[in-house]
């Protein structure tokens, strides 16, 4: 991908990428994978929160989003407090200087417009404030794909989120809901398009990881997640934690009882301690825990497995993808737009009030129509590739018309 002046497009990638969420990496795999593909001479490199994992895992150059060190901690000693707020003025001109150095930068899909898990708005709000606000000064196009929104409560948040949205050159949205939240607070959402979640467009294990070693094998996946609500529950996190680990336990007790084979899985790193909870609680060689380093490690389990039951919504993605019937424990609005978009919206239960005995009632109902909703997942599958393939011709048009143009004159008769 060269203009006319031959110099390669510069393109930076940008979000909380290499930080152990493992649906955020995988985003920005399937927009590496985007850029590679099509725009090979492209220059690539990111600002994110985990540079040295992100260029280790996919070969880019990766700067570190925050210049403080500890912007993630809790600051209470005096010396803290003013280094992350010197961090703040620092972070205002690392970004600018950063992306004057890009003809483009993406934001490769992720929940960035939404609040629906715990998030102060000088964290990541503030980053991506800036980086908006850079593009907009600086001349450079900044592109929000595929991301998630959800209406915000909290005035300082929800303010940086909508001038965050109004400042980007392009937005799309992975589900409805969220163009609509946007539209809500504010946003002229009129040109902005809806598309599948970025994720559906990684490759699917093959076959043979599809159908399991020796056919179907009774084993359960079950996604898990420290969960302690959103960001309007901070003061009865704990009891919603409690109430969806106890309900979470009592549910794999019963399959166990049962006789089924359930398998751990987590999202992210921050997950490991509610999978050792389980263990600890449920003592059988019949539960058993995975250690996943992608996406393409998750589908790899569930494509084995006969039924699925996730919380985390890239969980979720990865059951869908692999055409595995699976039941959600839904904490915000974008995992029943998920559901419903791939068919399976019957089969939704609640994060906050986990009913281990309706969960069940659930979950066999679900099983006992499983080759229908597998031909039903086959068909949405091949909906979403379609989508997301004109997703990416946008992006083209928007991002790079000087490059359309030379690629058009070049295939002129």
């Amino acid at each position: 991908m060269t203009p006319a002046n031959g110099t390669p497009v510069r393109v930076g990638v940008f979000g909380l990428l290499g930080s152990g969420n493992l649906g955020n990496d995988g985003s920005l795999e399937a927009v590496l994978g985007y850029l590679r593909a099509e725009h090979p001479e492209a220059v690539v490199d990111a600002l994110c929160g985990g540079p040295e994992a992100v260029t280790a895992r996919f070969g880019i150059p990766a700067t570190r989003l925050h210049w403080y060190r500890g912007e993630y901690r809790t600051a209470s000693r005096a010396g803290a407090i003013a280094a992350k707020g010197l961090g703040k003025l620092v972070d205002a001109v690392r970004t600018a200087a950063w992306v004057r150095r890009h003809d483009v930068v993406i934001v490769p899909g992720m929940g960035v417009l939404e609040a629906t898990l715990p998030l102060r708005p000088w964290g990541f709000p503030y980053s991506l404030f800036l980086l908006c606000a850079s593009g907009r000064l600086l001349r450079t196009r900044v592109a929000l794909v595929s991301v998630g929104a959800a209406t915000i409560g909290n005035r300082p948040t929800r303010a940086l989120m909508r001038w965050s949205a109004r400042l980007a050159a392009y937005r799309s949205y992975r589900d409805a809901r969220s163009r609509d939240a946007m539209r809500a607070m504010g946003v002229d959402t009129s040109r902005d398009e809806v598309y599948p979640d970025l994720a559906f467009a990684l490759p699917t294990p093959p076959a043979t990881a599809l159908s399991g070693p020796s056919g179907p094998s009774g084993r359960v996946c079950l996604g898990v997640m420290a969960f302690h609500g959103g960001n309007d529950d901070r003061a009865r996190a704990e009891e919603i934690h409690r109430r969806y680990l106890d309900g979470t336990i009592r549910f794999v007790r019963a399959l166990v009882e049962d006789g089924r084979p359930v398998r751990l899985l987590t999202g992210d790193e921050c997950d490991a301690p509610v999978v050792a909870a389980i263990l600890d609680a449920v003592d059988s060689p019949l539960v058993t825990a995975a250690e996943a380093a992608s996406l393409a490690d998750l589908m790899q389990e569930m494509a084995a497995a006969d039924t699925v039951v996730a919380i985390r919504y890239h969980n979720l993605i990865c059951a869908l993808k692999t055409g595995t019937p699976v039941l959600a424990l839904c904490y915000a609005a974008k995992s029943d737009a998920l559901m419903d978009r791939m068919g399976l919206g019957a089969y939704c239960h609640p994060a906050r009030e986990v009913d281990a005995d309706r969960l069940l009632e659930q979950f066999r109902a679900l099983e006992k129509r499983s080759a229908e909703l597998r031909h039903t997942l086959a068909e949405r599958n091949l909906a979403a590739a379609r989508q997301l393939e004109h997703q990416f011709t946008a992006l083209d048009a928007a991002l790079f018309p000087a490059t359309d143009h030379a690629h058009a004159l070049r295939e002129a008769p």
